[in-house]
């Protein structure tokens, strides 16, 4: 393996505990706004799901499964036609209401519906809600049937409903948050004013998302998702905060940039348990990788599962307790096509759960 690969997995593993807060801080928010804003129920947008095309594997008893996405829609498109920047897998324990979360990394290689491969942000632009999940459930041996799914524009007014975020500011992110804000603006239309000083400050929702854009001070990507978990951990503390009449204007500001495929009796059934629930552990997937550019031709900078089946088990292991899960004739077909087009077998990858770098 080069030097340079083996830094890009070092920079997987630094990111590691960031992801697990942000997935946690992210089903925490989805799941408050959810609890008070059932009776907006007709403003939200709803993803209308084919259950026949999930390509659901088989039922894993009692858990239920939830695929939550963050999208990169910057004109409010939440059905389709852009990519899911955050997938976030919530397994919920029926009995205990224990909650694990996978986050699938967005670069993962993964085969479509066509039997080509991408990276697996792609199938939420081609075919919502419904393609991303089958492609969950196709590669992964899964059984989800439901999602939830936010907009870019839904956390700057998100932001702006709790009242904006504190955040020490520092001298050299100034000339960033101002660059991207002119862009945020330009896209959505909501006005915002320059950051004219470094320091402790509250940043409205443009500040506060072009601050979470920035990617070019030391620490480069991982450095600008812990600036998102930040500003993520301030608006659930604001949020907690709220009246129940502020609460509702902030289902109000979001509802319309939201969609999600679950019907207001099985929102009831979550929303009735929501201090019931504990978020016991957090991982992301794959837990054994490799990175590569343009794999077997396919354009773009790729995380390669080193390899998919023996990454499935382990995944079933940790979401289900399953020590002796055999993977579906699907997923080894599928992991024995990524390794023919790009090289990478089992021994090949990084493991980041038996080297970790604190």
């Amino acid at each position: 393996m080069s030097g340079k690969n083996r830094r890009k997995h070092k920079n997987y593993k630094t990111g590691r505990q960031v992801l697990i807060m942000i997935a946690e801080l992210l089903l925490i928010f989805i799941l408050l706004i959810v609890a008070f804003g059932l009776y907006k129920w007709s403003k939200l947008g709803h993803g209308r799901i084919n259950l026949k095309n999930l390509e659901a594997y088989k039922d894993t008893g009692p858990y239920t499964n939830i695929v939550l996405y963050g999208l990169d829609a910057r004109n409010g498109e939440v059905d389709k036609g852009t990519n899911s920047d955050t997938i976030i897998i919530a397994s919920i324990k029926n009995k205990t209401k224990e909650v694990r979360l996978l986050s699938v990394y967005r670069d993962c290689m993964m085969q479509q519906k066509d039997g080509t491969y991408a990276k697996a942000n792609a199938a939420y632009s081609y075919g919502g809600g419904e393609e991303a999940i089958a492609e969950l459930n196709r590669n992964l041996d899964m059984d989800i049937k439901n999602y939830v799914s936010v907009s870019f524009e839904a956390m700057i007014r998100a932001i702006d409903a709790v009242g904006g975020v504190e955040v020490d500011v520092q001298e050299e992110e100034i000339d960033y948050i101002n660059g991207y804000q002119m862009e945020i603006i330009k896209v959505t239309g909501i006005d915002s004013w320059a950051v004219e000083h470094p320091g402790k400050q509250i940043l409205n929702g443009v500040q506060a998302t072009a601050y979470s854009r920035i990617r070019y001070t030391e620490g480069g990507d991982f450095k600008r998702t812990e600036r998102q978990r930040l500003v993520l951990n301030e608006m659930l503390k604001n949020a907690k905060k709220l009246s129940l009449k502020e609460l509702n204007d902030l289902v109000d500001e979001i509802s319309p940039l939201i969609s999600t495929s679950f019907s207001l009796r099985e929102l009831l059934s979550l929303a009735v348990n929501i201090n019931k629930y504990e978020l016991v552990e957090s991982k992301g997937f794959p837990f054994k990788l490799d990175t590569a550019n343009n794999p077997g031709g396919i354009k773009g900078a790729f995380v390669i599962p080193a390899d998919l089946e023996s990454n499935v088990k382990r995944m079933h292991k940790y979401l289900f307790d399953n020590d002796s899960y055999k993977p579906s004739k699907k997923v080894k077909s599928i992991s024995d096509e990524i390794i023919y087009m790009t090289g990478v077998t089992e021994e090949d990858g990084f493991d980041r759960d038996k080297n970790s770098e604190n």
